[in-house]
């Protein structure tokens, strides 16, 4: 494929903007996809870094099935992220018939993190799926165990653990939890999860 599926969706709250991921962002995205301690949050272990040709197949590959943004705080750009069709074969055929969407995140410049925007930008992508797309859930596949931050942003948007799945020997964590939060959850928690207050 040539270019990213282009998409109209803006996203706001007060300060943070997903904005659509474009074709002239791939100098900022090679630039936190070659970070080390980017790298070591959000991939596995096997990659340590990215070639702009192998970088633009991926965005352009998730783009077909996805909402592609870029983060922005006060307009400057801090990270990326998008809301997913579930493309895990296992996990669509467990939720068959439902609407099963994923959520993929990274704050790429490191003095962002620890300020809470990866939970806001969370918050934003659920109540985006569950109140414009429809979704019926939203799993998360897998958070290593060395990323606790990551875990953390998604519990305080009302996820809850489905499963815990042992990584290998040698991985950067012994396990890795898989989460999930569905609009009927949602509607529950509407009072205490900020994703999901109406």
């Amino acid at each position: 494929m040539s270019q990213l599926r282009q998409h109209q969706v803006c996203l706001v709250d007060s300060d943070l903007r997903l904005r659509p991921m474009g074709e002239q962002d791939w100098d900022l995205l090679l630039r936190w996809n070659n970070d080390p301690e980017v790298l070591y949050f959000v991939e596995d272990d096997d990659i340590t870094s990215w070639s702009l040709e192998d970088m633009q197949e991926m965005y352009r590959g998730v783009s077909q099935q996805a909402y592609v943004f870029v983060i922005e705080v006060e307009g400057r750009p801090v990270g990326e992220c998008w809301l997913q069709e579930m493309n895990l074969q296992h996990i669509a055929e467990r939720f068959a018939g439902e609407d099963v969407r994923r959520i993929d995140l990274m704050i790429g410049e490191k003095e962002m993190w620890g300020h809470g925007y990866g939970t806001r930008t969370i918050g934003l992508l659920v109540r985006f799926a569950f109140e414009q797309e429809g979704a019926d859930l939203i799993y998360e596949p897998g958070i290593g165990g060395h990323n606790p931050r990551s875990r953390r942003a998604f519990e305080r948007n009302g996820f809850t653990l489905d499963h815990a799945r042992p990584l290998p020997p040698g991985a950067k964590a012994d396990q890795a939890f898989e989460l999930v939060l569905t609009r009927k959850a949602c509607d529950r928690l509407s009072q205490g999860s900020p994703a999901c207050k109406t």
